[in-house]
């Protein structure tokens, strides 16, 4: 998944190339015009927003009621991430909650305020670790006060795990709240240490990180030319001294959830568009009943190959980001609609998957010699769940598998309406005037920024992700914890390299040969500088995309030091990015691009491990603190969550759906509590 820009007028979402705009009478019924609250709340270092979701009620009510349910089944598995996250996230959530809704004393006091504050942050990581730096959050309020704080509740009102009373419970998740020795990170990717007993994702249990490498290699058989993604849907533990797996499915663990889960897909399998679609969700259902992960690969085929229907969505435990050793799936949820007209620009890149294969700069051992079932489209999302939610990314490309990809091909999305929301709440707050090196590239990037970071993440998503083939008998699994910044290294490479090609001004995609410099200025000033406002003083970087993008601008600065192709510069006092060769800078993304292919192509876990170490982890702690303080004077908060739109069925006296109703009116905490209320039916500790 990667950040997404798309091109916009006024309120209205653009149609691509051709400039077309949706109906201003069915944005306006959508309940979107200028008076859309795009900005909800802030705290910490977050920002929640409003996305608005223009041309549902343009859709047929039979679409309709399809996302409904399919928006119902995206809210259902919030919990089963929260517990994934780690296993007293669900106590902690629950009792902050019951905290924050009976509490009778005084509500005014700066404690309680950052109690709020500590509650809301929690919501936006799906537990008590960052979503991003994945260090946990340290609650800024005493001990003492939260103690007094539970206490002060009526027994009868809090959630104390099996009838376990105040004093129990609070034994049990005081340390892990307060004690920053207690579970500090949620996924440690520290070279030499053991990264499965370090780490607070609740996906292992009282095995190491050599039980569980040793349990799943005994499993993987090197001939095999389509093998499952092994131990996506499980967690491992120890029973009687012998490691195993508790299963992810109806009857197994998260039973309760995906029970519910299933009720909704089935609704929405009744109203599928056609029998193809139908045919997903049922696959999709067979997964979850019986835990197959040869299912799963059957429902991954069927859905990459779905392109003709108009309402989509992801469900299940996909990415692997959160697990350090980049095996067990998140549960995730996302429902969308296409945009028509707008999709007519990814649908010219796919068209011309072959030619980019061919052309690209990597050993031909790598290149396929036939890109098979590349589609591409734009949407605007629906419903975000789980690990999509609060926080969402704006491009998708799945199946993640590298066998389905190769013999099926694979299916990318890039969102309209989150990127609109992201554009319209950073309107005028002085970023570009703050870091770039002069009005030269500013003036670039006004002009040219938003279609050729549009067209990078199209590259990236559409192309970049299917490009390149594995050597026979070699699996990504060996790269571990360097996988999933290693993969999208290779695939924002690729979209660098071809932005400043030809073929985009030939098709039509760009009309502008220089305008891609607006895209390698911006790109290479974010990887190199301002995404370090996402790193605490003194930190690492953590965040796989984060090491992506670090890893690329800090091997071209250095690489290209000789030629002087881009360097840091001195302007009173402030430290900038200046390209002065974008020819050689592509030359480099080139070599780069071709380097990491063939540590993914033939799995060099060494050469990978030091790239991404010796480029993409490291912070010079000078910029860092030079950059949070420019950044901090313009009051932008660096992390972004939204709030979902709430929808409503209306059915006649008989009980007949006429119309489905969506409305932007809940805010932060009433949508966080009442999805506390309405989709929490896990157990709290799993």
């Amino acid at each position: 998944m990667k950040k997404i820009v798309f091109m916009l007028t006024s309120l209205l979402l653009l149609a691509a190339c051709n400039g077309n705009k949706a109906d201003s009478q069915s944005v306006a019924d959508d309940g979107i015009d200028s008076t859309f609250e795009y900005k909800v709340d802030k705290f910490a270092d977050i920002e929640i927003l409003r996305y608005p979701v223009p041309g549902f009620n343009s859709l047929s009510l039979g679409q309709k009621e399809l996302i409904y349910y399919l928006s119902q089944a995206a809210l259902e598995g919030r919990d089963i991430l929260w517990d994934q996250h780690n296993r007293y996230n669900l106590t902690i959530r629950r009792v902050c909650e019951g905290v924050y809704e009976n509490y009778m004393g005084n509500k005014s006091t700066d404690d309680w305020q950052k109690f709020e504050t500590y509650l809301k942050q929690i919501w936006m990581a799906n537990g008590i670790h960052h979503h991003y730096s994945e260090d946990k959050i340290m609650p800024q309020f005493t001990q003492e006060y939260f103690v007094s704080l539970v206490k002060s509740v009526d027994p009868g009102r809090m959630p104390f795990r099996d009838g376990m009373a105040a004093d129990e419970t609070l034994n049990e998740i005081v340390p892990v709240m307060f004690d920053p020795a207690v579970m500090p990170k949620r996924m440690n990717q520290t070279p030499g240490a053991d990264i499965v007993q370090t780490s607070a994702v609740n996906f292992y249990e009282g095995v190491t990180q050599k039980e569980v490498e040793d349990y799943y290699n005994s499993m993987k058989d090197s001939n095999d030319n389509t093998p499952v993604s092994y131990g996506l849907n499980s967690k491992v533990i120890k029973e009687n001294g012998v490691v195993t797996e508790k299963v992810w499915k109806l009857g197994g663990m998260y039973d309760k959830a995906i029970e519910r889960i299933i009720g909704w897909l089935e609704k929405a399998s009744a109203v599928a568009e056609n029998d193809h679609q139908k045919s997903v969700i049922n696959s999709l259902i067979d997964y979850y009943k019986t835990g197959s992960l040869e299912t799963f690969d059957d429902y991954s085929v069927k859905w990459v190959t779905d392109t003709t229907s108009r309402v989509d969505f992801i469900n299940g435990f996909i990415e692997t980001y959160t697990d350090p050793m980049g095996l067990k799936g998140s549960w995730e949820s996302l429902v969308n609609f296409k945009s028509i007209e707008a999709s007519e620009r990814t649908r010219v890149i796919s068209e011309n998957a072959q030619w980019f294969e061919d052309n690209s700069p990597i050993d031909d051992r790598f290149k396929k010699e036939e890109v098979k079932g590349v589609s591409a489209k734009v949407v605007t999302v629906a419903i975000l769940g789980g690990d999509t939610y609060p926080s969402t990314p704006i491009g998708i490309n799945l199946p993640n598998a590298d066998w389905i990809r190769r013999d099926h091909g694979s299916k990318s999305v890039t969102i309209d309406n989150i990127t609109f929301a992201y554009d319209k709440a950073a309107e005028g707050n002085g970023f570009k005037e703050e870091f770039m090196w002069s009005e030269n590239e500013i003036e670039l990037t006004k002009k040219y920024g938003t279609l050729t970071d549009n067209l990078h993440t199209d590259l990236h998503e559409c192309l970049g992700h299917g490009s390149g083939k594995l050597l026979p008998g070699v699996s990504t699994d060996v790269l571990q914890a360097y996988a999933s910044p290693l993969e999208e290294t290779r695939a924002d490479l690729f979209a660098l390299y071809y932005l400043a090609d030809p073929k985009l001004v030939e098709l039509g995609l760009l009309t502008d040969s220089e305008a891609y410099k607006a895209e390698y200025y911006s790109y290479i000033m974010n990887g190199a500088m301002t995404q370090l406002t996402r790193v605490q003083p003194g930190k690492n970087i953590e965040q796989a995309h984060m090491r992506n993008r670090a890893t690329i601008s800090n091997w071209v600065i250095e690489k290209g030091q000789a030629d002087n192709v881009v360097v840091y510069e001195k302007k009173d006092g402030k430290t900038y990015i200046v390209i002065n060769d974008y020819d050689k800078l592509r030359e480099l993304f080139g070599e780069l691009l071709a380097e990491v292919q063939r540590i993914k192509s033939e799995g060099d876990f060494e050469a990978g491990k030091n790239l991404v170490e010796s480029y993409g982890v490291k912070v010079d702690q000078n910029l860092h603190a030079e950059v949070l303080s420019r950044y901090e004077a313009l009051n932008i908060a660096p992390y972004k969550g939204f709030v979902n739109p709430v929808y409503k069925l209306v059915t006649d006296d008989k009980g007949k759906v006429t119309d489905v109703t969506i409305s932007y009116d809940e805010n932060y905490i009433d949508q966080q509590l009442r999805y506390s209320k309405q989709y929490s039916v896990l157990p709290l500790k799993n």
